[in-house]
């Protein structure tokens, strides 16, 4: 786990302070009243419909997940399932696809939600990549597509014949929502000015960890987005390494939920028992930012 400076560390204490003493106050205020994991919800402007908790697929740039095996994978894909959680996100980088379409073979394409992400830097690869994803996953259909880690500016004006493919496929009934994922400070800002976008995958956690900046900078970053009525989706809500125990496990869901930004997330699983714990853990935070009886946060040592 990387070591935060004192400064940064004091800095992501506020953050965490700030948004648990008003947490429950900005949820009522228009944050996704959310009680559980399984809980359906909309994504800002669009029709497309997540659950609050989404089985991610790219720990370690997807190593994780690949190392289980269909048989296992498989096993935890279905697990997920019957505890209500039906949002996939995945990534063509993470080489996955070919094991969510084994693992969700004979269940019905209503029952789940898939997002993945194109690294195509032009219109030919975008076109090529999303016919290609739709074999892969053998669907008719992909419930989200984005363009896959940003991280310099000028990429809005860079991208754009690959947004406007996607936007095509989107009007022909191929994609459902598109948007972008981004990977630091310069291209994280852009986002919420460029236009057409969907929906937004965001690093968001109250320590700071494998984030695009200090926390209180990417909520303000949010507060655009939200403002422009797009979807959010949460990601790194765990770091990568899954924090070191539960308590920094719940503090992170809290602080997340208590923001009122973030309309789901996704987190990367290897086994059952860790959906099961994030699950109990989305309802034991949910409920404190309703009743208000959220605790402050304990002082962590960074």
């Amino acid at each position: 786990m990387a070591r935060m400076s004192r400064r940064e560390f004091l800095a992501s204490a506020a953050t965490v302070g700030a948004a648990l003493a008003v947490g429950g106050r900005v949820w009522a205020a228009g944050g996704p009243k959310v009680r559980r994991g399984s809980d359906v919800v909309t994504l800002g402007q669009t029709s497309v419909r997540p659950t609050v908790l989404g089985l991610g697929t790219g720990t370690v740039g997807g190593r994780e997940q690949r190392e289980l095996g269909t048989e296992k994978f498989t096993r935890l894909v279905r697990h997920a399932l019957d505890r209500g959680v039906r949002y996939i996100d995945t990534a063509d980088a993470y080489m996955m696809h070919v094991d969510i379409q084994r693992a969700l073979k004979g269940v019905p394409r209503e029952k789940y939600f898939i997002q993945t992400k194109t690294r195509a830097k032009n219109a030919a690869v975008a076109k090529a990549d999303i016919d290609r994803f739709r074999r892969e996953l053998r669907v008719d259909y992909i419930d989200s597509v984005l363009m896959h880690c940003m991280t310099r500016a000028g990429w809005p004006e860079a991208m754009r014949p690959v947004l406007d493919v996607l936007l095509e496929e989107k009007r022909r009934g191929r994609i459902k929502a598109v948007g972008v994922s981004c990977h630091g400070w310069t291209a994280l800002e852009l986002a919420p000015a460029c236009p057409d976008l969907d929906v937004h995958l965001v690093r968001i956690n109250p320590f700071g960890l494998k984030m695009d900046a200090e926390p209180d900078r990417v909520v303000g970053v949010l507060r655009k987005m939200r403002s422009k009525g797009r979807g959010i989706i949460g990601m790194k809500i765990y770091g990568e390494t899954g924090l070191e125990n539960r308590k920094r496990r719940l503090e992170s869901i809290r602080y997340v939920l208590g923001l009122g930004l973030v309309d789901c997330f996704t987190i990367g699983f290897s086994k059952p028992e860790q959906i099961d714990e994030t699950l109990a853990l989305i309802e034991e935070a949910s409920a404190g930012l309703r009743t208000g009886r959220a605790p402050a946060p304990a002082p962590f040592a960074a």
